[in-house]
């Protein structure tokens, strides 16, 4: 696949994983990014790849400057975007370690700067967000994971919330009820931030752990960087064919 970016963090930081070239500070008309965008080779193929959350991990949710990520990726020559993301699970075939590829989003969040077109010199844009991931990109994940027998769940609804705490369980029980299957703090104005700017943009989420009240006892960080671990090794196989094809 070519002209892809990634944005996520986990596991490309491992050593040997991503050969990085050069790591590029993009000025942008939205303010800095979370951090320098990597030129590199992923797999032998060129990508570009942002961390969310900056390198050091250093931007809660509600504070990512999604436009200048966003932004900056398209100014590099970035065409198709996946986000790699860590969410909780709802749906009962959704556990901990699993890879769900979301197909629709929930919005959640409140506050964030959720358009290009803000300004009062800026015309009035409307977005068609009926379908708000890109088809062509989710289908060559579900393909390039089929090739090497790699389970993933090919749809489900992403509820994002505002973070950076966790959900209560009556709040998860509320997103249930509206059809959640999935729960995660950056997923939006990502997806709509990408569409503005005609971005092909798809969502590759870990489930870490279960929604609170969905599974046993507290959640604890150690349970999801456990979880993390074996999901994104996964991810990495999925990644490995997807961009060498």
């Amino acid at each position: 696949m070519d002209n892809l970016a990634i944005i996520g963090g986990t596991g490309l930081d491992e050593p040997g994983i991503l050969q990085v070239h050069k790591r590029v500070v993009v000025e942008t008309p939205y303010g800095p990014p979370s951090g320098a965008v990597t030129q590199g080779t992923l797999f032998g193929k060129e990508i570009l790849f942002l961390p969310r959350h900056g390198y050091n991990h250093s931007h809660p949710p509600h504070k990512i400057n999604y436009r200048a990520n966003l932004w900056a990726l398209r100014e590099l020559g970035a065409e198709n975007i996946l986000a790699i993301a860590a969410v909780g699970g709802i749906r009962e075939d959704m556990p901990p370690a699993k890879i769900v590829v979301p197909d629709q989003i929930i919005d959640y969040t409140w506050g964030r700067s959720n358009s290009f077109h803000d300004n009062e010199s800026d015309q009035v844009v409307h977005i068609d967000f009926t379908n708000p991931y890109c088809e062509d990109l989710r289908r060559k994940l579900f393909i390039s994971a089929s090739a090497i027998n790699i389970d993933i769940i090919a749809g489900g609804t992403y509820g994002a919330v505002q973070g950076p705490r966790l959900e209560t369980s009556a709040e998860i029980l509320r997103m249930q009820r509206d059809g959640c299957d999935i729960v995660g703090m950056t997923g939006m104005p990502e997806a709509s931030l990408a569409r503005e700017i005609n971005l092909c943009y798809s969502t590759c989420a870990v489930v870490a752990n279960w929604a609170a009240g969905k599974g046993q006892g507290d959640i604890t960080m150690a349970e999801i960087e456990t979880n993390l671990k074996t999901g994104v090794s996964d991810v990495m196989k999925v990644l490995e064919v997807l961009v060498s094809g």
